[in-house]
């Protein structure tokens, strides 16, 4: 497995500090407000830890689980949810944490479905944002990362594997 990893782009510690800082800025931006983050499942749990225990507001949690790569290292162009939120979210305020932005595509995908249901604000935190197609705003951006890269670690992976390497890497295949 491990033949698979190429340069490491972001270190562990790199990391765990920018979720800090992320985390400081959410709390802040959302004191006084009851909260539901929203994670994307399956690569934004690693991210989603590390975020929580940086924040000093009370947040509900909720999942969704929504792609468009499968196993591939390019996105299909099709966007499918396969697993819906469980929580009513008219008139409360959301926040989505993502792990990696390629396209933009499926973040706007999830913002019309999500913006359908009404909820009071809906904010987006990604760890990873890679140079897009779509015009999708983000609130809270880990760090930018070109393009061309395919990455895996910190949740990120290929196929099912690499999501449990603490930092973040180049995927060599």
């Amino acid at each position: 497995m491990k033949e698979h990893i190429g340069r490491i782009l972001l270190s562990e510690d790199i990391i765990l500090e920018r979720v800090r800082q992320l985390g400081q800025q959410i709390s802040k931006d959302y004191r006084g407000k009851e909260i539901i983050i929203v994670c994307v499942l399956k690569g934004a749990v690693v991210f989603l830890a590390d975020l929580l225990r940086n924040l000093d507001i009370p947040a509900d949690l909720d999942f969704i689980q929504i792609s468009s790569y499968g196993n591939e290292t390019e996105s299909s162009g099709e966007v499918r949810i396969s697993q819906g939120l469980t929580t009513n979210i008219e008139g409360r305020h959301i926040l989505i944490v993502e792990d990696i932005v390629d396209s933009g595509l499926t973040l706007s995908r999830l913002k019309e479905v999500l913006l359908a249901e009404r909820p009071a604000s809906l904010r987006f935190c990604v760890l990873l944002d890679k140079d897009r197609t779509e015009d999708v705003k983000f609130d809270y951006v880990g760090f930018k990362l070109p393009a061309h890269e395919f990455v895996i670690g910190y949740g990120l992976d290929y196929a099912g594997k690499y999501r449990g390497l603490r930092y973040i890497a180049t995927l060599e295949i």
